[in-house]
């Protein structure tokens, strides 16, 4: 056991070596995966935002319950019955006609125009605060509470609702894609960067050969080194998922105060920060190995 580990410390130790030596080169082959894996580390915390954005505004589902206008206090007290009685209903606020005319005359914008009028147009109404958001138990809850008696219109907004829900499942599935398309592009680094160090150091593996080293001896340095280019490609794109949040912010934050809101952007939990790290070091890794396979064995020594 001691020997196995006294020997992946020797190679880890000479692939710590080897990036050293060539620290510009090594530089930008982390650079080059780090912003490959940047763009669907940014496009994920950009998604799981958006998401909890979407779960805070659409919480507290509501509808609007539009009455007849010829309802009278006695149809209006009976649905407040229903309503209360409604097990899907967190709340219901009633609205009069009269309440709900004063305000619009108030509107600058309204004033003018309700004022020319010679009776009040706008109907009793109910603002119904719901306990979930399915879209489909608000149709069929809205369905019903059509059929009340008195009940002129229910409005509910489940549309959006589906919209919402439809766009944020196309979002997964596009950084699904564009995380896959880049995972390639990152083996492909990977595998050309290995090739280039195996053709570097072909004497040296010859040479290593003919000295009855075994392949895993030669094979535990060149995975060591797609292994770290992965994780410090992945550091790298964290960093810059990192920055591009601190960046947009300060935009966000004035986007927000203008719906009254404190919304901001804020980094991936730590457990996908390290799903990153071990993603962008597991492919590396495999680059090396893609590479290693498929040229390491084409060196034998020379006679």
């Amino acid at each position: 056991m001691m020997a196995w580990l006294r020997l992946h410390s020797m190679a880890f130790a000479a692939t710590i070596a080897k990036l050293a030596r060539t620290p510009f080169a090594s530089v930008l082959n982390i650079l080059v995966i780090g912003v490959a894996l940047a763009l669907p580390a940014g496009a994920y915390t950009l998604l799981i935002n958006l998401q909890e954005a979407a779960r805070g505004v659409s919480s507290d589902p509501e509808l609007s319950i539009f009455l007849a206008l010829d309802a009278k206090k006695d149809d209006v007290a009976e649905i407040d019955k229903r309503l209360k009685a409604e097990p899907l209903v967190a709340s219901a606020t009633y609205k009069s006609r009269e309440a709900a005319f004063a305000e619009l005359k108030a509107s600058p914008a309204l004033g003018d125009v309700l004022a020319a009028l010679n009776q009040n147009p706008l109907p009793d109404a109910f603002v119904v605060r719901l306990k979930m958001n399915a879209a489909d138990a608000l149709d069929r809850l809205a369905t019903g509470m059509q059929a009340w008696p008195k009940v002129e219109h229910v409005q509910v907004d489940s549309a959006w609702v589906r919209r919402v829900a439809a766009a944020l499942k196309l979002g997964q599935l596009s950084v699904l894609v564009l995380a896959a398309l880049l995972s390639v592009a990152l083996l492909a680094v990977t595998f050309n960067t290995i090739r280039l160090q195996i053709l570097t150091q072909r004497d040296e593996i010859e040479v290593s050969k003919l000295l009855g080293a075994t392949d895993g001896t030669i094979r535990r340095p060149f995975y060591y080194y797609g292994a770290l280019l992965g994780l410090f490609g992945g550091a790298t794109a964290a960093l810059m998922v990192w920055g591009g949040i601190s960046v947009m912010n300060a935009g966000v934050a004035d986007l927000a105060r203008t719906y009254a809101s404190s919304f901001s952007l804020h980094m991936l939990a730590t457990g996908d920060l390290l799903a990153i790290l071990a993603f962008a070091a597991s492919l590396g890794w495999l680059g090396a190995w893609l590479s290693v396979s498929r040229h390491l064995r084409e060196f034998e020594p020379r006679n």
